[in-house]
């Protein structure tokens, strides 16, 4: 019977298949291009082969292609008879995450691995800090998924791809030592995967590195398909080391480059999330406010993203909407995060709504206001999904709120909670004081 790379069996007995389907989950897992290709070459080859329709539904919904990847997952369904238990527990562990029962399928993913748990594609959506669980709205989560990567561990070995993904869950998870050691040998073992630059690169943030994460990424960045999905991603972590170090014209150099609106090479989330993240970012750290730029931001966010789901992205847009000045949208949209939290259908809860009106606040300057729906928040950011390092941008609102309300010794408390070892606050005013 033929298997894929982890040794699983595959239903197809087609070697043209399986090797064209080693070689688009092997891209899809580290993020290079041309995973959808070498799926659709796989599914040429046997047509009836339903985990390539899967895999190629899994890499289009990242994209942000929905209504392609439930077609994709739809004629993985149609050609489900006859599977092997494994195979048809992959794709009904997909059904539901596609259908968006998080705890289903939060349940039937540890019930999946706990049979089968060197099943990657299944693994990569539980572990990233925007996924499965990330995304769950659950507090502790973070700890959760470097538990349930430390249990698979064994399975794995020295497995290039799992160290990358394991490295990045023990990095959210402060157990910064342990990434460290797994993160440098991801990396040495191949050095050709976006999963493995990524960790490395948090791991520098929560380690006050940015002059090695500089290096590295500049480096790495340049052998890396400028359509490689996290291409934009990892250029944001870039601009991150740049404003930290004052280069601003080497950071607007970068935004304009791979981070802008019709330069980002990820799908709509990724592209909403690090282009205001960045522009963000950037005011807080006194530069100028580019307003066409979060025009342009603000309406593709009301076309790409209409409705709330995902807290992260959410959580961009609503800024996006507060920066131009549209209260009524702003206010519509809260109102349906609203709703969909008391009717249990959101995982965040009223995180976001809460955080909406204290974007909306900092924005009309009223410092204190935004304090008030802020405040109240610390401790809870990892109920939106994302790293560490993206909710430093609610951390450093509150703190930029802190200083132009006066209010220094509220600064100086949470600067002194900061987790210790991350990287600096570049942060208007914060020199005067820290």
């Amino acid at each position: 019977m033929l298997t894929d790379r982890y040794g699983l069996a595959l239903s197809s007995t087609s070697a043209a298949a399986r090797d064209d389907y080693v070689v688009a989950t092997d891209r899809a897992l580290t993020f290079y291009p041309g995973a959808t290709e070498a799926y659709d070459r796989a599914i040429a080859a046997d047509p009836g082969f339903a985990l390539s329709h899967a895999g190629k539904a899994q890499v289009l919904m990242r994209q942000g292609e929905i209504a392609a990847a439930r077609s994709a997952l739809a004629a993985a369904k149609d050609v489900s008879a006859g599977l092997s238990e494994r195979e048809a527990s992959h794709i009904g562990f997909f059904d539901l995450v596609f259908g968006g029962r998080a705890d289903a399928a939060i349940a039937a993913l540890y019930a999946h691995l706990a049979a089968w748990p060197c099943d990657a594609l299944v693994v990569s959506v539980a572990a990233n800090p925007n996924g499965l669980i990330g995304g769950s709205g659950r507090l502790g989560q973070k700890h959760q998924i470097a538990e349930l990567m430390d249990g698979l561990a064994p399975h794995y070995g020295d497995d290039f791809w799992f160290m990358s993904y394991h490295a990045m869950a023990l990095s959210e998870d402060g157990q910064l030592a342990a990434a460290r050691a797994k993160i440098e040998r991801s990396v040495a073992t191949n050095p050709n995967n976006a999963h493995a630059a990524h960790g490395f690169a948090h791991v520098c943030y929560e380690n006050g590195e940015p002059d090695t994460a500089r290096t590295y990424l500049s480096s790495w960045l340049a052998t890396y398909p400028r359509d490689g999905f996290f291409y934009g991603h990892l250029s944001w972590h870039l601009s991150l080391c740049e404003i930290q170090a004052g280069n601003w014209a080497e950071a607007m150099r970068l935004y304009r480059d791979a981070i802008a609106l019709d330069r980002h090479s990820g799908g709509p989330q990724q592209t909403i999330s690090d282009g205001a993240a960045f522009l963000w970012r950037s005011e807080l750290a006194g530069h100028p406010r580019n307003i066409s730029a979060w025009r342009g931001l603000y309406e593709y966010a009301n076309s790409a993203l209409p409705r709330p789901g995902n807290g992260l992205a959410d959580l961009h847009v609503s800024l996006a909407q507060a920066v131009i000045g549209d209260d009524a949208e702003l206010a519509a949209r809260t109102r349906q995060m609203e709703g969909l939290a008391r009717e249990a259908s959101y995982p965040s809860g009223s995180y976001l709504p809460s955080l909406a009106r204290g974007f909306a606040a900092f924005e009309r300057r009223d410092f204190s206001a935004a304090i008030d729906e802020l405040a109240p928040l610390a401790g809870q950011n990892e109920r939106i999904g994302g790293s560490r390092a993206q909710h430093d941008l609610i951390e450093f609102t509150l703190l930029r709120a802190y200083i132009e309300a006066n209010r220094l010794d509220q600064a100086k408390r949470l600067l002194g909670v900061r987790r210790p070892g991350a990287s600096g606050v570049p942060v208007m005013g914060v020199a005067t004081f820290h």
